[in-house]
C-alpha cells in the first residue's frame, strides 16, 4: 500500500452498492456541504452550498439576487426541478458514498420556518442569507463504494 497524506491508499477493485432511499438520506444528513444543480439560461448550473436535512427535505439558505433565489421565487406549481448531490469519498482510497436527490425546490416563506433555518444553517460565506429553499425529494439515489469485488451493475 502506498501512503498518501498519512493515509494508506487502497489498491484494488471497489464494489458499488446501491443504497435504499432511507440510508441515502441518512448519509446525506451526516454532512453539511453539497452541490445544487438547476437550470440557468436553459443550461445546467451547479452551486456549492451547505444544507440541513429536515423531515426528509433538503433545506439550503441563499440570499437575494442569486439566480437560484430568483428562479425558485418565479416557480409555479410544485416548484422548479433541481438535483442535489453530496458525498463523502476519500481522496486517497476512493471509498465512501455519494447521494443524489432530485425533486422540486420552492422558497420557504413562513417567517417562523425561516427563523428556524437561520438558526440551524450557518452560512459559510460572509454575506446575509435571508432566504431559504426547500427541496422535496421525488427521487433519492445513492451508492456506497467499498473494497473488493467487481462493481455491481447499475
Amino acid at each position: 500500500m502506498v501512503h498518501n497524506a498519512g493515509r494508506p491508499a487502497f489498491a484494488g477493485p471497489r464494489r458499488r452498492i446501491e443504497l435504499d432511499s432511507a440510508e441515502a438520506l441518512r448519509l446525506l444528513g451526516s454532512v453539511s456541504l453539497g452541490r445544487i444543480v438547476f437550470t440557468l439560461h436553459a443550461l445546467p448550473t451547479v452551486r456549492t452550498v451547505n444544507h440541513v436535512l429536515d423531515g426528509g427535505d433538503v433545506v439550503i439558505r441563499t440570499h437575494e439576487g442569486t439566480a437560484l433565489t430568483s428562479y425558485t421565487q418565479q416557480a409555479n406549481g410544485p416548484g422548479v426541478v433541481v438535483a442535489y448531490e453530496a458525498d463523502d469519498i476519500d481522496a486517497a482510497t476512493h471509498l465512501g458514498w455519494s447521494v443524489v436527490v432530485t425533486g422540486y425546490a420552492r422558497p420557504v416563506t413562513d417567517p417562523g420556518e425561516l427563523d428556524r433555518y437561520q438558526a440551524m444553517l450557518e452560512p459559510w460565506v460572509e454575506q446575509p442569507m435571508d432566504y431559504a429553499i426547500r427541496i422535496r425529494p421525488e427521487l433519492v439515489t445513492g451508492i456506497l463504494l467499498t473494497p473488493g469485488g467487481r462493481a455491481s451493475e447499475g
